[in-house]
């Protein structure tokens, strides 16, 4: 469960969870605007306007890296994690196909790590 393998997959999760997260709190200069068209740009928009989704994913993103850069609950976080990640996959999968590379990537490390921790798991499917 502590392998070196797992512990970087972690940290580089962590770490783009907190840039991402921190990216939607405040704008990057350094950071490409993505221009998103069509349905992605009406859903963006809809999301945005609410005031307080972006906000709200960025930080629980930020607190879910934070966990994970730090090593501290593993599992709560991952779970914390799944369903951001099912969003993310199928948001790029159905309406920003550019982008699905990047989602696929987050999910699969994602899955690794929950599979690498499933003893913690296992007694919720009991």
């Amino acid at each position: 469960m502590n392998s070196t393998f797992t512990k970087i997959l972690t940290i580089i999760l962590g770490l783009g969870l907190v840039f991402f997260g921190l990216s939607k709190l405040v704008h990057f200069s350094f950071m490409p605007t993505h221009i998103y068209s069509g349905a992605a740009a009406i859903f963006i928009d809809s999301l945005s306007n609410t005031g307080y989704l972006f906000k709200f994913v960025g930080i629980l993103e930020i607190f879910i890296g934070v966990l994970l850069i730090i090593n501290k609950w593993i599992p709560f976080a991952l779970l914390l994690l799944a369903p951001i990640t099912v969003n993310i996959l199928l948001f790029h999968l159905f309406l920003d196909t550019p982008g699905l590379i990047t989602a696929l990537i987050i999910t699969v490390v994602n899955a690794v790590l929950i599979y690498k921790h499933w003893k913690v798991y296992k007694p919720l499917f009991i």
